[in-house]
């Protein structure tokens, strides 16, 4: 625009220059009188009116624009709640096949192939200030129309408990709590969270999607609880503490529904843990009553003692996880019954990154659940062995071969009920797994 602008100017000038009325030149211009005074023309009088008007034109024009671009350059994206919230999902699932026999007979009614979703994790983060947040996680979770616990019968002695599900997928609040982070030394969550072993432990194996933790996959704990959890790390990192208050029923029975969690009295569980350079040593423990309530009388108390060593790392420039892991545990199924029992168990682990994207693992759980005269030649081992793949930061797959054993009896772990029919020496049954699992995240 500017130059055409320019343009009609320089005409307006040529015009106004050589005028058509005009004198000629003489040989003796000199002694003639001056021509009279041109008249002016009134082409070029409206053509500079034009220009002009074009180019106030023009500056109102670029007022404008410089208006426009203070303006869109004051806006604010649009703000509110959601700019301190984040939305998290996990997934774990695994396509295989079972083989599951008792004492030569098949065992259980899902032998064959199938699809199965173990865990589905949706999480919600709400950040408040630079102190407060809140957390919700929901666990999906298929509920199935039996199984069997480890109980004891009405006279005190051990006995496999049948118990009915309802045959479909149950949406449990896993977490929901208020934290209040007063540094990284010292954090308070109020409400159900992650408790102190089983979750520290699922970080170091790196296969949870795969299998529970030992003491997860013996039902010798739980991995979140109602309650008060305080927690933190000193010394940038080099030692970190947990010690929670739960009512020891599990995040599956909330207090505020019916007050089922009114119980005789608080558990307690607690970590120490210390990370140098990868290695680390950790220790800790349980003591409660498991959520029993306050009208069922209680004969024992629950305990356990935990201790874990591993290295996270690098070894030879290949990702490496070796860990090893220890129980010993008390009437964590006796607590209502007469009689006592102690427990213990050990888990190896290791795997190790063999081209990038690419590791090898393996792991293998030796356990002796009961102490009692009725069930003390029981005896649980299990192992699996794979190989993962990890794609993107977000997905893994892992194909595997598990099995879950049991000699002298029988037992219900995470797998189901595995062994023999009775608690008898010769009497056993395992559990075969043969497959892909998998996991998920964002």
């Amino acid at each position: 625009m500017k130059k055409s602008i320019a343009l009609l100017a320089g005409v307006a000038a040529a015009a106004l220059t050589f005028a058509p009325v005009h004198a000629r030149a003489s040989n003796n211009s000199a002694s003639a009188p001056p021509p009279p005074a041109a008249a002016s023309d009134p082409r070029v009088d409206e053509l500079s009116q034009r220009v002009d008007a074009l180019e106030q034109e023009l500056q109102e024009s670029e007022m404008r624009q410089a208006a426009d671009h203070e303006k869109v350059d004051s806006w604010k994206p649009l703000s509110g709640w959601w700019d301190d919230t984040s939305i998290s999902g996990r997934m774990y699932y695994d396509i295989a096949s079972i083989e599951n026999k008792n004492n030569g007979s098949r065992g259980k009614n899902n032998n064959g192939v199938g699809f199965d979703i173990k865990r589905f994790y949706v999480g919600i983060d709400h950040k408040f200030d630079e102190i407060f947040s809140a957390n919700i996680t929901t666990d999906f979770l298929y509920d199935s129309p039996t199984g069997t616990t480890n109980a004891v019968d009405a006279t005190g002695n051990p006995a496999t408990l049948t118990v009915s599900g309802s045959n479909a997928t149950q949406i449990y609040i896993k977490k929901a709590y208020l934290q209040a982070k007063l540094s990284d030394a010292f954090i308070i969550r109020l409400g159900s969270a992650d408790l102190p072993w089983i979750p520290y432990v699922e970080d170091v194996y790196g296969y949870r999607y795969v299998e529970n933790t030992l003491i997860d996959r013996v039902k010798f704990g739980t991995s979140a609880d109602w309650g008060v959890h305080v927690l933190g790390k000193l010394y940038d990192g080099l030692i970190a503490y947990q010690f929670s208050a739960i009512n020891g029923g599990g995040y599956k029975k909330p207090g505020f529904i019916g007050m089922v969690n009114h119980t005789k009295r608080i558990d307690f569980e607690g970590r120490v843990s210390l990370n140098y350079q990868g290695f680390q040593l950790a220790v800790g423990g349980y003591d409660g009553a498991l959520g029993v309530t306050g009208a069922t009388l209680t004969n024992h108390t629950a305990t356990r003692v935990d201790a874990l060593g591993a290295y996270t790392g690098k070894l030879a420039d290949h990702d490496v996880r070796l860990g090893f892991e220890y129980f010993t545990a008390s009437n964590f199924t006796q607590v209502t019954s007469p009689t006592s029992s102690h427990g213990w168990g050990y888990g190896p682990f290791a795997s190790i990154e063999i081209v990038p994207e690419w590791a090898l693992f393996g792991r293998f759980d030796h356990v002796k659940p009961y102490s009692d005269a009725a069930r003390n030649t029981f005896t649980n081992d299990y192992y699996n062995v794979g190989v993962s793949w990890s794609p993107a930061k977000i997905v893994d797959f892992a194909l595997v071969y598990k099995h879950d054993a049991g000699y002298a009896g029988v037992f219900s772990d995470q797998n189901g009920t595995i062994g023999g029919t009775a608690f008898a020496p010769g009497n056993g049954g395992a559990d075969n797994e043969i497959g892909l699992w998998g996991q998920f995240r964002w």
